[in-house]
C-alpha cells in the first residue's frame, strides 16, 4: 500500500528528495550538457533538497517565490557558491583532526622553538584563504574582516608584506568561532596562537581547542591557553 504524502514526516521529505535527484541526474545525463559525474551527481542531489524544502512552504511563501523568477538564477548561484565553500570548511576542519592526531605535537614543538616562523602558512595552518575569497564564498565583507582583525576576534596571519590569510577553519556560518579573542589575549602572536588551537593541547586532555570552541567549550578553552601563555613564559 503506498503511503500518502506527509509534509512533516522526514522519512517521506528524504524519498522525495532522493526521487527528485534521480529525475534531474537523466535529464542532464540525457542532455549531455554536464559531462562531469560528480556534479551530475551533486546537482541532483542539490536540485532534491530544494525541492522538498520547497514543498514544506506555506501556499503564501511558493507565491512570492514565483514574483522572483528573473532573481532565481543569481540567488541559486551564490547558495551554491556558499554550500560549495562549507563544504569545503568542514572538509578542512576534518583533515585537520585527523592531520593533527599525529602532527600536531610537531606542530607545537615548532612553535616553541620559534621555527614555525620561517615556515610558509600553507604548510602547517591547514586550508587558509585571503579576503577577496572570503567575501565571495562567505559572505564576510572586507570592512567587516578588517573590524575583527583589529578587535583581535579572527585569526589573521601574515604571509608577506601586508598581506594576511585568515584559516577557514575557525570560521561557523560565517563568522569566527567564540572565544577567538580571548585565546588571540592570552596568546598575542597569531601564528603560535593558531599552532595551539588546531594541536592536541595537554591541558585539555589532548582535546583540539579550536574543535572545542565550536561546540561552545570557550571557558575551558580560555583557561587552558592562559596556562599554556603563561607555561610558556615562566
Amino acid at each position: 500500500m503506498t503511503r500518502t504524502w506527509n509534509r512533516i514526516d522526514p522519512i517521506r521529505q528524504i524519498e522525495f528528495a532522493n526521487a527528485v535527484a534521480v529525475e534531474i541526474e537523466r535529464v542532464l545525463a540525457r542532455q549531455g550538457k554536464v559531462t562531469n559525474s560528480d556534479a551530475v551527481v551533486a546537482a541532483g542531489r542539490v536540485a532534491g533538497a530544494v525541492a522538498a524544502a520547497v514543498a514544506l512552504l506555506a501556499p503564501t511563501d511558493i507565491s512570492a517565490i514565483d514574483t522572483m523568477q528573473e532573481r532565481l538564477p543569481g540567488m541559486a548561484s551564490r547558495f551554491v557558491r556558499i554550500l560549495a565553500a562549507e563544504a569545503a570548511e568542514r572538509r578542512a576542519r576534518t583533515h585537520l583532526s585527523t592531520a593533527h592526531e599525529g602532527q600536531g605535537a610537531d606542530i607545537q614543538r615548532l612553535a616553541g622553538t620559534g621555527d614555525l616562523d620561517s615556515m610558509r602558512v600553507e604548510d602547517w595552518a591547514g586550508r587558509v584563504a585571503g579576503s577577496t575569497f572570503l567575501q565571495q564564498n562567505l559572505d564576510i565583507s572586507r570592512s567587516t574582516l578588517h573590524r575583527w582583525q583589529r578587535s583581535g576576534t579572527v585569526v589573521a596571519l601574515r604571509t608577506g608584506g601586508r598581506k594576511h590569510v585568515f584559516p577557514l577553519a575557525h570560521f561557523i556560518d560565517g563568522r569566527p568561532a567564540p572565544g577567538i579573542k580571548e585565546v588571540l589575549s592570552a596568546m598575542p602572536d597569531p601564528r603560535h596562537a593558531w599552532s595551539w588551537l588546531i594541536g592536541p593541547a595537554p591541558g585539555l586532555a589532548g582535546r583540539i581547542p579550536i574543535e572545542m570552541l565550536k561546540r561552545d567549550l570557550v571557558a575551558e578553552v580560555v583557561l587552558a591557553a592562559q596556562n599554556a601563555a603563561m607555561a610558556k613564559s615562566a
